[in-house]
């Protein structure tokens, strides 16, 4: 090291250190903006977080690759100068604000057209700022040569800490989508000045070729000794590594499928996953071997235990569980890689393989397996491939109790404790499906036609649609009661009131947004039409062939295929008297269909008689506040009417919100069984700001 190197390093480090913290900062900020702001274009689906995360796990893998590859290939100011000229170009691209010709058309793939979205609006800056965290740390190495760089990549690791962590509890609350959107866009213009600058630094310096060579001779010579990773290493890298991703993704679909797709819930398990990675690769003494191993077995066992449970387990436990299990297993499989991490002359290596396996999962998560799988079975695969990762690990580790298969008896114990747990996760998932009749998975989950026919009582049998656990509606299978309204849609529900006596006798327009089984069809008139908004279009097939509620219906009706509040701002004014307002995934809420701008709209498209009738059954959520403050933020009267269970007739539990310009007519609060007290409190929710914690039962 050359004597003025210390001092070097000193008006290096703060030029240097700005840079690599802003880049992740903003490289992990972006990902919950940007997704949160796409959300409601594509349905509220947990899959469109899974999308997003495939893409930004790929791009991730493109900037190492990128960065490994100019660093060895193309000399210090090539380097700076091609840089220089991406990022002259991501700026130009700014901002990275989606234009509304984004929005689906419902023609259109939706996982292809989050891709092409993201790839337009935020692909070139998340490439570069994923490329700079290993490519500033050799510009830096080089201009400051002798002076570790890894305090640049811990720093970089507090920054994508801090952005996960602020996103929910400092930007969105207080700032709307399209505002974080343009702050980014210029923090991410400081960051291009920072990094030019740092490229710059590169030109100035006369010598830095001969540096670069000088320390290409020297990582050459430190590695003369060491052994090169063998194929069965880089498998190894890369098994962990995806396994890892896998668990991250298949975890926050499953906690997303039966609480709400929002950004809380996906940074959660990010956090914990980045974190697991910041602690093993700071230290070995985060990690330990014995104690996480054993915390690995009895999280699985938790896990198995609560998906065999279903919604008998409350939400928090639920989450709690899925979480535990996906960070100890996190831990395990970032702690076994830090303790392989090879010489630094095949660091890069290392680390390409570690990006690499990331993308890996997310290809297998948000495409393959939707593709390949009738059903959510990425958590159930994920924990079986931990379990197996990590008995090749111990095999293969030298310091390993369990070294090559030694000693026999305790390998029987633990491959036979290994295969109950993947025999009971895979009867779990097979029991998940056998009893149906077809079973169909796409983009926005999984449906499936079962019969109910436990009972020996014949005029008792039901088919019915479910979407995940949850009930979307039954059709009983005698003929003398195939027309009548079941589950949450009887005639003493609050909609079914509204459907038998507001306007009877007249010629009727009806919206329902979500079609279920076509239930609602049961009540149409001769001269009604009615008009179904559905975002699946395997709920209109499925309803359409294994349920007779459209078939048999006196009224007109019609399917409107995607997003019903991107429909009705594209259609004119529909002048409704009835708007039907059920479109809940599973327990899953769609916050932007309960948003102040989606009330002024289904406000819009009623007549000033017409009545909106709202489904707020929930398992997991009051919804009464949040529909009571819409209420009253845009100056309509409303009642919530609940009826109580009828076997015979085949209905649920139910409450529903009516809202109307008007008050709400006297012959339907009358015959309800009976009209709920206001909530105590109001929410009101908008585009840019809704709080599920807040209404959590």
């Amino acid at each position: 090291m050359t004597t003025d190197s210390p001092r070097r390093s000193r008006l290096l480090m703060p030029i240097f250190a700005t840079t690599i913290f802003t880049s992740a900062f903003l490289l992990f900020q972006v990902q919950p903006l940007i997704s949160k702001f796409i959300l409601p274009w594509f349905g509220g689906s947990p899959a469109v977080w899974s999308t997003c995360m495939l893409f930004f796990q790929v791009t991730l893998f493109a900037g190492y690759v990128y960065a490994h590859l100019t660093t060895q290939h193309l000399s210090p100011r090539w380097q700076a100068g091609l840089h220089i000229v991406l990022l002259l170009a991501a700026v130009f691209l700014l901002p990275i604000t989606p234009d509304d010709s984004w929005k689906p058309d419902g023609s259109s793939s939706p996982a292809f057209r989050i891709v092409a979205l993201l790839t337009m609006c935020v692909g070139l800056p998340y490439f570069i700022l994923s490329s700079t965290g290993p490519l500033l740390q050799r510009w830096f190495s080089l201009q400051a040569p002798g002076v570790s760089p890894y305090r640049l990549y811990a720093l970089s690791n507090i920054g994508s800490l801090l952005a996960l962590i602020s996103f929910p509890f400092v930007f969105e609350p207080v700032l709307a989508s399209p505002a974080q959107a343009s702050i980014w866009s210029w923090g991410f213009r400081a960051f291009a000045i920072f990094c030019a600058a740092c490229a710059c630094r590169m030109f100035r310096m006369k010598n830095i070729d001969m540096l670069a060579q000088t320390a290409a001779e020297a990582e050459a010579a430190a590695s003369e000794n060491s052994q090169p990773p063998s194929w069965a290493d880089r498998a190894t890298w890369f098994g962990l590594a995806m396994v890892a991703s896998v668990m991250l993704l298949a975890t926050t679909n499953q906690v997303c499928m039966d609480v709400a797709t929002v950004p809380f819930l996906w940074i959660l398990p990010l956090t914990l996953y980045l974190m697991s990675f910041i602690l093993c690769f700071d230290a070995d003494r985060w990690y330990s071997r014995k104690w996480y191993l054993a915390l690995l077995g009895a999280t699985f066992l938790g896990v198995l235990k609560t998906l065999l449970s279903g919604t008998e387990v409350s939400i928090l436990i639920q989450v709690s569980v899925y979480l535990s299990a996906m960070f100890c297993c996190c831990m395990v499989c970032h702690g076994e890689l830090a303790q392989q991490k090879p010489s630094t002359r095949y660091l890069t290596q290392f680390f390409l393989l570690m990006s690499a396996g990331g993308a890996g999962g997310g290809l297998f998560v948000g495409l393959l397996a939707p593709n390949a799988f009738p059903a959510y079975w990425e958590l159930h695969i994920g924990i079986v491939a931990c379990l197996l990762i990590t008995l090749l690990v111990l095999f293969r580790d030298r310091t390993s109790y369990l070294y090559k298969g030694q000693p026999r008896p305790a390998w029987m114990m633990i491959g036979l404790w290994v295969s109950l747990i993947a025999w009971s996760l895979q009867c779990h998932a097979r029991d998940g499906v056998k009893a149906a009749i077809e079973v169909s998975r796409n983009f926005y989950g999984v449906l499936q036609v079962r019969d109910q026919t436990d009972d020996d009582d014949t005029t008792k049998h039901r088919r019915g649609m479910f979407h995940g656990s949850i009930l979307h509606g039954t059709q009983f299978l005698a003929e003398d009661k195939k027309d009548l309204p079941t589950t949450y849609y009887g005639k003493k529900s609050g909609v079914g009131l509204v459907m038998q006596h507001h306007r009877a006798g007249h010629a009727r327009r009806v919206g329902v947004v979500g079609l279920g089984v076509g239930t609602l069809a049961a009540y149409g008139q001769k001269d009604d039409y009615i008009r179904f908004y559905e975002i699946n279009s395997e709920v209109i097939r499925m309803a359409d062939q294994y349920f007779t509620f459209l078939k048999n219906s006196e009224s007109q009706t019609e399917m409107v295929l995607g997003d019903a509040r991107l429909s009705l701002e594209h259609e004119e004014r529909q002048n409704y008297d009835i708007l039907v307002l059920d479109a809940f995934s599973g327990d899953a809420i769609p916050t932007h269909l309960l948003t102040r701008e989606a009330a002024l709209l289904y406000k819009q498209n009623l007549r000033d008689d017409g009545i909106l009738c709202i489904h707020i059954s929930n398992l997991h959520f009051d919804l009464r506040p949040v529909v009571q403050g819409l209420a009253n933020d845009i100056g309509m009267h409303s009642a919530c009417v609940q009826a109580m269970p009828d076997e015979d007739q085949g209905t649920n539990l139910c409450h529903w919100m009516l809202l109307s310009k008007q008050p709400i007519p006297e012959d339907i609060v009358a015959r309800a069984e009976k009209i709920n007290e206001p909530a105590e409190s109001e929410l009101l929710w908008t585009d840019e700001w809704s709080n599920l914690l807040s209404v959590l039962r």
